[in-house]
């Protein structure tokens, strides 16, 4: 899970000198005394919001040496009108000073949260294995920048006899509300990939424990939750992934510098959407071969947006970037290229699983 920056652009860090030049060069050339004033305290009151402590009574010092400067020059130094003037700029001085420490506190306040926020986020959402039988494994997990650090998205593989099976979900809402029904899925998910024969019959036990969690929270949250997923399957012996999707963004398939987009034939209703009756489509098969990558993702990847609000699209990004050795490679491409695509903070969760098959382990008679 990645931290969520609190550092500002290197420009704004100039923001204090700029406005200590220009209130003393104000001062000194206006035609009445001490106009440039306002930007003198504005410069403390920006330092302390801005810089270190050590930097903040950096600037406080500039500006009182600054100004005792100009009272000695206009000869008010030593009159009440210079006593009047250094008085007032100590005091915007000693303001950036409690400002400073105020910002600082806070900081800290937040630090705390983020290591809580980060360890539960580790404990709901344990790193997978790197392989499982032929398959590489990777996955990232990105909090959304704006929002809260611990969110709705999940993703898990373990084997099974029926093969090595994969999840990647997105659960609607964030915050410990999100959590605790990611918690609940990824609990159901471990326990169902071991029993139920086929992807159909696992995201009806996956719909039956979200079901039964909804039960014991209120009417407006039962209602209104809802969780798109993507459930896959690969069996060695085959050679075919088998994906089913419920509701989610679709898979993509890397293959050498390729990448296309595994759109589900016909796409299935969100889990906890079951009590619509509607029934579930079957799963879609596809060639899976030694080499190729699975990357599987959430909405936080296809609707990140760019400056012009164009939705990011992994398919056309990708094409030429291969081939890829390793998952973690294509992870590493992809989310390097959504912060260049977004260009600042995002405003949603994002999830990354990948896979890559290697070569099936020899028989032995």
């Amino acid at each position: 899970m990645a931290s969520i920056s609190t550092q500002w652009p290197r420009y704004v860090r100039f923001a204090p000198s700029v406005l200590i030049v220009a209130g003393l060069v104000w001062d000194a050339l206006a035609p009445k005394d001490y106009w440039g004033d306002p930007m003198i305290a504005a410069a403390c009151v920006t330092a302390g919001a801005l810089l270190s402590l050590r930097h903040t009574v950096a600037v406080g010092t500039t500006i009182v040496v600054g100004i005792l400067v100009l009272t000695f020059l206009d000869g008010s130094l030593g009159r009440p009108a210079g006593y009047l003037e250094l008085g007032n700029t100590l005091f915007a001085a000693l303001i950036g000073v409690g400002v400073n420490r105020v910002v600082a506190r806070h900081g800290r306040h937040l630090a705390v949260m983020r290591s809580v926020a980060e360890a539960a986020q580790r404990a709901v959402l344990p790193t997978p294995p790197e392989r499982i039988g032929p398959l590489a494994v990777a996955a990232c997990y990105r909090a959304a920048q704006t929002e809260a650090l611990i969110g709705g998205d999940a993703y898990a593989v373990q084997s099974s006899p029926h093969g090595t099976r994969m999840l990647i979900a997105d659960v609607r809402g964030k915050g410990l509300g999100a959590v605790s029904v990611v918690s609940v899925l990824l609990g159901a998910f471990r326990e169902a990939a071991e029993e139920a024969a086929d992807l159909a019959e696992l995201a009806g036990q996956l719909e039956h424990a979200l079901v039964r969690e909804a039960a014991q929270l209120e009417e407006e949250v039962r209602l209104e939750g809802f969780i798109t997923a993507l459930l896959g399957e690969f069996a060695p012996d085959s050679g075919r992934l088998r994906l089913l999707n419920c509701g989610h963004p679709p898979a993509y398939l890397c293959n050498g510098g390729g990448i296309r987009a595994l759109a589900p034939h016909e796409p299935g209703l969100p889990l906890g959407m079951g009590a619509f009756g509607l029934p579930r489509p079957g799963p879609d098969g596809w060639p899976f071969a030694v080499g190729d990558t699975l990357l599987l993702v959430t909405d936080g990847v296809t609707e990140a947006r760019n400056g012009s609000g164009t939705f990011y699209d992994p398919e056309h990004r990708l094409a030429g970037r291969g081939p890829f050795q390793h998952p973690r490679e294509v992870i590493d491409v992809l989310i390097q290229d959504i912060e260049y695509w977004t260009g600042g903070p995002r405003d949603d969760d994002m999830a990354v699983l990948a896979v890559t098959r290697g070569p099936d382990a020899p028989r032995t008679e």
